[in-house]
């Protein structure tokens, strides 16, 4: 159930490779954006390095918080609060990825669906754009009866379904941009999980206290279990799935920009060489068997970044080392890191156009101002110019006589 979401969303989370060489840029009208929805990515947070460094900070106070809510409030009723908003947000990653499912049988099978786009603008710049098409509007649906048969049974398989789903939606839409920002974050990470677990009772006391769809969640002993006798389960935090899912989804990416690079017409397709993805993927399955074994064995809770932070971080270091691509894997940057970076600098360059056009405004009723307030100072300055060219024109008069 964990290799699941790893391998589905990373492959969810490639973009058609562009031609670098191909300059021509294509204008698509409103309905050929509605047809054809072959060329449609959706947009992704790239996480940056500044990011990889404050995020174990801002995940130690989230969780030390929670651990401090549980502790001197009602759990119950924290509990209704946070089941709330996660069937709400299980609705959604649930019909997305229902969505992405049954969109390429439908397809397969000959069906057109009609596609609606809703657009929200400000003084005619677009805030946030959206398409649907008749699938979400049923998978919404199937998505809200299994969130009410969740909150009113807490059925460990329904809470999987969702957990699987925001796995899947979390490494698809959740990038890094680039290798060692992705280094700096699981070792972070690392040191996070290894202090929580084994230095302190907060990581296990939120766990068992938090009711939410946020763990995976699988009994022990499927069979030989006597009657009456309640299931025992071992869980696995979504962090320890999306973190390092995030990590492998941009293993997939830099083969794909490996390939691209030699062959500039791949498109959509992935046959291609994925030597750097199915070593980072081996990886992670031996890192979570190994946390297994560990936690079966010595009867306790074992911080499962501890093993697979350095599998996954190895397995990318000593690939690029046996390829001799070493620099290649540190000089690697996203696509999403590019688009930001541009972003950034028309960010600038529009509020500078933005400062320049203010300071002028407020020039111009600096000077409307003045001339308000002194009126008889320009009509002085008139009288005193006409006097000049009066006394010029006499002088000119009396030297001709």
């Amino acid at each position: 159930m964990a290799v699941l979401p790893i391998y589905f969303g990373s492959f969810g989370s490639l973009k058609k490779w562009k031609n670098p060489k191909d300059k021509k840029k294509k204008k698509r009208s409103d309905d050929s954006d509605s047809d054809d929805s072959d060329d449609e990515d959706d947009t992704t947070e790239s996480m940056s390095l500044q990011d990889a460094y404050m995020f174990p900070l801002f995940g130690s106070a989230t969780l030390f918080g929670l651990y401090l809510v549980f502790r001197f409030l009602d759990k119950t009723y924290v509990n209704y609060l946070i089941n709330a908003y996660f069937g709400a947000l299980g609705v959604m990653a649930t019909t997305q990825v229902g969505v992405n499912f049954i969109a390429p049988i439908v397809k397969l099978l000959g069906i057109k669906v009609d596609r609606w786009r809703f657009t929200l603008t400000k003084r005619r710049k677009e805030v946030y754009t959206t398409r649907f098409t008749i699938l979400h509007m049923i998978m919404m649906v199937v998505s809200a009866l299994l969130s009410a048969y969740y909150v009113v049974t807490k059925n460990w398989i329904a809470s999987n379904a969702f957990g699987i789903c925001f796995a899947i939606n979390a490494i698809q839409l959740l990038s890094l941009d680039s290798f060692l920002t992705g280094m700096i974050l699981l070792s972070g990470l690392f040191v996070y999980d290894v202090f929580w677990v084994f230095g302190t009772e907060v990581m296990v006391s939120v766990a068992k206290n938090f009711d939410a769809p946020v763990k995976v969640v699988f009994p022990r002993i499927f069979f030989g279990l006597p009657a009456g006798e309640k299931y025992q389960f071992a869980m696995l935090g979504l962090g320890d799935i999306v973190i390092p899912g995030v990590f492998v989804a941009l293993c997939l990416r830099f083969d794909q920009h490996l390939a691209g690079t030699k062959n500039p017409n791949l498109g959509r397709s992935t046959r291609f060489t994925k030597p750097y993805f199915i070593a980072c993927f081996i990886a992670y399955c031996l890192g979570l068997g190994t946390t297994i074994y560990v936690m079966h064995v010595f009867k306790a809770a074992q911080p499962a970044l501890l093993y697979l932070s350095p599998a996954c971080i190895l397995s990318v270091l000593i690939t690029g080392l046996a390829r001799g691509e070493i620099k290649e894997v540190f000089a690697y940057t996203s696509e999403d890191k590019k688009k930001a970076d541009k972003a950034k600098e028309a960010e600038k360059e529009d509020k500078k156009t933005d400062d320049k056009k203010a300071d002028k405004k407020t020039e111009d009723k600096k000077k409307e101002s003045d001339e308000k307030a002194n009126p008889s100072s320009d009509s002085e300055q008139e009288k005193n110019t006409n006097n000049s060219e009066n006394r010029k024109v006499r002088k000119r008069k009396g030297g001709k006589k």
